[in-house]
């Protein structure tokens, strides 16, 4: 029996860290050639659980299940959503990266600037990794963010949503939940990108630590916090949420100091990620806790 046949969750998680370990494009493509990524952390979720056609009801009809993008693009597969599985991963960012962000008041890091640009180049080039190899050992995948057809569409209830979602494929694989800026707070904080693929094959589901989407939260979970509404230089977060138009706006803004400063085209922000209780683990002392106990807590009671 194969090393894959045994524990495919584990050879498909070394197949990420190998990766980002190993890569040249695992390069932020300044002058020191620092990484983009360290470790990352890796979840999964069934192409049959009950949260793909709640995002669905949600968000809109354009929302794609596992199921849908996987046969769009694998017509020759035919497979239930039972078959597959999602494969889920949150690069954090590295410690020096977010320090530079930390001193910013209205435009990213350079350092910050380039994990969104070259560092979701290697993103990209792992979700093709992990297309390429699980197809090799026979499970074909598809990466939903690399398909032709992704989309982003005018939402009446969010001002704009995707056809497929990495911050929302992540909470359905138990690596985080919202925060208040939308931004998912995981293990390793807010500050991060996300990736996944969908794959035929059926692997055990990451438990989700949590009851609720927002859980990780101190603003919705206490009640308290806010420290985000502050760090934003546009005022796009408010108690009320987040503001898309603005936030899209200012990074617009950033392409040109990114250009001009820093001499690469590019753009970012970020400053929100950085700064704030969440930036590097979960704010909520009970929920930290109990994920790192593997539990679950009991769900909180409702604010006053």
């Amino acid at each position: 029996m194969s090393i894959k046949a045994e524990n495919p969750r584990a050879w498909i998680e070394g197949l990420v860290q190998e990766f980002l370990a190993n890569s040249p494009s695992n390069n932020l493509q300044n002058e020191a050639g620092d990484r983009a990524w360290d470790e990352a952390l890796v979840g999964f979720a069934s192409g049959a659980d009950p949260i793909w056609q709640q995002y669905k009801e949600y968000v809109g009809a354009f929302h794609w299940t596992p199921w849908e993008v996987f046969n769009q693009h694998q017509p020759d597969e035919p497979v239930k959503a039972e078959e597959l599985s999602v494969v889920s991963w949150v690069l954090p960012q590295r410690e020096m990266v977010r320090k530079a962000n930390l001193k910013q008041k209205k435009y990213p890091a350079d350092v910050w600037a380039r994990a969104r640009i070259y560092g979701e180049q290697c993103n990209a080039a792992l979700r093709n990794h992990l297309v390429d190899n699980l197809a090799q050992a026979g499970h074909p995948a598809v990466a939903p963010m690399l398909v032709s057809n992704w989309t982003v569409v005018n939402s009446q209830r969010f001002s704009y949503a995707s056809s497929w979602s990495e911050r929302h494929a992540a909470h359905a694989a138990g690596l985080g939940t919202f925060g208040l800026c939308d931004g998912l707070i995981t293990a390793k904080g807010k500050a991060l990108r996300v990736g996944s693929v969908v794959a035929k094959i059926q692997l055990e589901p990451t438990q989700r630590p949590y009851h609720d989407h927002r859980a990780y939260c101190l603003f919705y979970a206490e009640g308290t916090c806010g420290k985000c509404i502050d760090r934003c230089p546009v005022r796009a977060l408010t108690e009320a949420g987040h503001d898309k138009e603005k936030c899209r706006e200012h990074l617009v803004v950033t392409s040109q100091y990114v250009r001009e400063t820093y001499n690469f085209v590019g753009y970012g922000c970020g400053l929100c990620q950085v700064g704030i209780p969440c930036e590097s683990r979960i704010p909520v002392r009970a929920a930290r806790e109990a994920y790192e106990r593997g539990e679950i807590p009991p769900p909180p009671p409702p604010l006053a």
